[in-house]
């Protein structure tokens, strides 16, 4: 399952990574309410299949042996013992992991990253969400919140972020960052705008990062000039990310991937041309995922399967 801040995503996953059989609800807010949710998804499907596990990713801190949410900023609980609650509703056993974990874990069995070990994916999103994995295995902290990497600081005094810094690299690089740029561009150079402007003319908060992607395709040149922007700074993380893990394969995912062919290329080039020994080392190699929306639900189940194999 992936919880996230809007809808409940589930699919019931083979061995294989195939997803067979999928279900869908909103978001409660309540903390009581987003548990039954959860649960009713699950009986559900148990209805139609027989089911060994649950893996829930949840886009927030989730501690270290995987039982509890710390914190998740779109969502109700703080410091809760998830598993264990839904573990009695359902009577199956429950792993939680971080959503692009369980996303890292998907793209590494069944997906871009199948055999890597020493691969990083990064989901453009709303923000940047981060899997790392090392020697095969996933990388979560002491502590069970890493990678942030998003919150990797970029520009020293930048664009206020919401946790609190300055200059993020997801403030320069996520769908977010891509609105913030083409308004900036706008005002910046008036009359330049053949697509975009018109479209949101007089009302600037209606500028998303999708609807940049839209003008970019039809070549519009300041929602083109948002989009090298942002395949600038995606090349200048993720030259930062190789400087100090050394990945084979970097993996793309989120919303964002969507409209690769609209950056990747140039973030390529600016990524091996800001790498530390430029020219004199190999590059990882940079993909889209695979496994697109479904890459956390796939990821989540196989742990989840996995775990449950495992004799307590």
């Amino acid at each position: 399952m992936d919880v996230g801040g809007t809808s409940v995503r589930a699919g019931v996953v083979d061995e294989r990574g195939s997803l067979l059989d999928t279900a869908r609800v909103g978001t409660p807010s309540e903390e009581g309410a987003l548990e039954d949710a959860i649960a009713g998804v699950v009986e559900d499907l148990r209805n139609r299949h027989d089911v060994a596990g649950v893996g829930l990713a949840v886009a927030g801190f989730v501690a270290r042996d995987r039982r509890s949410v710390m914190f998740a900023p779109h969502l109700a609980w703080r410091g809760a013992p998830v598993a264990d609650r839904i573990e009695k509703r359902v009577g199956l056993p429950v792993l939680l992991e971080h959503d692009v974990n369980a996303a890292m874990v998907g793209e590494h069995r069944f997906g871009a990253a199948r055999g890597a070990h020493v691969a990083a994916l990064v989901a453009l999103g709303t923000g940047i969400g981060a899997g790392l994995l090392l020697d095969g295995k996933l990388f979560r902290g002491a502590y069970g919140v890493a990678p942030e990497l998003g919150h990797l600081t970029v520009v020293r005094g930048g664009r206020p972020c919401p946790c609190g810094k300055y200059g993020c690299w997801e403030r320069y690089c996520s769908g977010t960052a891509l609105a913030a740029t083409a308004v900036e561009l706008l005002a910046r150079h008036p009359g330049r705008s053949t697509v975009l402007a018109p479209q949101v003319a007089g009302d600037p908060g209606s500028v998303t990062g999708r609807r940049v992607a839209g003008a970019a395709r039809d070549g519009d040149p300041i929602a083109q000039l948002a989009m090298a922007e942002l395949a600038k700074w995606l090349g200048e993380g993720l030259a930062l990310v190789a400087d100090v893990f050394d990945p084979e394969i970097i993996v793309i995912g989120g919303g964002v991937s969507e409209s690769a062919p609209l950056f990747l290329d140039e973030a390529r080039e600016h990524y091996a041309g800001a790498i530390t020994g430029a020219r004199h080392r190999p590059l990882a190699r940079i993909r889209t995922a695979h496994l697109g929306d479904d890459t956390a639900i796939v990821g989540a189940a196989a742990l989840a399967l996995e775990a449950a194999k495992t004799p307590v």
